[in-house]
C-alpha cells in the first residue's frame, strides 16, 4: 500500500508541476495576445447587444486582440476596450473615431467648437445614439487607457463574426484627418 501511495503521490506531483509550468504561458497569452470578454450595456448598440431591451441577461461574448495595443497600432473605426477616464475601475467598450492631429466636431454635451486631438490621444464614441458616455462627455482620451481591440463576436452563435472597422453614421462627416485639413487649407480641396 505504501508503494502504491508513493507512486500516486509522485505521479500527482509530476502532473501538478506539468500543469503549473503552463500557468505563466496562459497568463502571458491572456494579457498580451488574446482573451475573452463579455460586453454588457447598451452604449455599443447595435454592434453589440442589439436585443438588450428584450433580453437583458444575454450579453455578447467577444474575442479581444491585445498585441495591436502593445505595438500602438490604432485605426479609425477600431472597437477597443479602455479604462474609463471618469472611473478607473470600469472597463468600457468604444469605437475610435479620431486619432492625434484629427479635428472633431463633437456632439452634445460638448461645446460645438471643433477639437484638435492632441498627440498620444484619441476620440472614442459608443455606437448608440442615446445611451453612451464617451469623448463627447470627457474629451480626448490618452491612448494608454486602451487595453485591447475587439476582434470577433463569439456569442451569440447566429451573430458570430469579425467586428467591422467602420465608423457609425452618427460619426461620418464630423472628423477631418490632419492630411485632409492640410490639403484643404493649402490647395482648397480634399482627397
Amino acid at each position: 500500500m505504501s508503494k502504491a501511495g508513493s507512486f500516486f503521490r509522485q505521479k500527482g506531483i509530476r502532473d501538478a508541476f506539468r500543469v503549473l509550468a503552463w500557468v505563466p504561458v496562459g497568463i502571458f497569452f491572456t494579457r498580451h495576445v488574446y482573451s475573452l470578454a463579455s460586453v454588457t450595456g447598451g452604449s455599443m448598440q447595435p454592434t453589440f447587444n442589439p436585443n438588450l431591451s428584450s433580453s437583458p441577461l444575454h450579453h455578447d461574448v467577444v474575442l479581444l486582440e491585445r498585441w495591436s495595443v502593445a505595438i500602438s497600432r490604432f485605426r479609425r473605426g477600431d472597437v477597443v476596450t479602455l479604462w474609463s477616464p471618469q472611473n478607473p475601475e470600469l472597463l468600457t467598450t468604444k469605437r475610435i473615431i479620431a486619432l492625434e492631429g484629427d479635428l472633431v466636431n463633437p456632439l452634445p454635451p460638448s461645446p460645438p467648437t471643433p477639437i484638435r486631438i492632441p498627440p498620444g490621444h484619441c476620440w472614442v464614441e459608443g455606437d448608440s445614439k442615446y445611451q453612451t458616455r464617451d469623448s463627447n462627455t470627457y474629451g480626448p482620451i490618452p491612448l494608454g487607457l486602451i487595453t485591447s481591440r475587439v476582434a470577433y463576436i463569439l456569442w451569440p452563435w447566429p451573430r458570430r463574426g469579425i467586428v467591422e472597422n467602420e465608423l457609425p453614421t452618427k460619426s461620418k462627416g464630423r472628423v477631418r484627418s490632419l492630411g485632409e485639413s492640410f490639403l484643404q487649407t493649402t490647395y482648397g480641396k480634399s482627397r
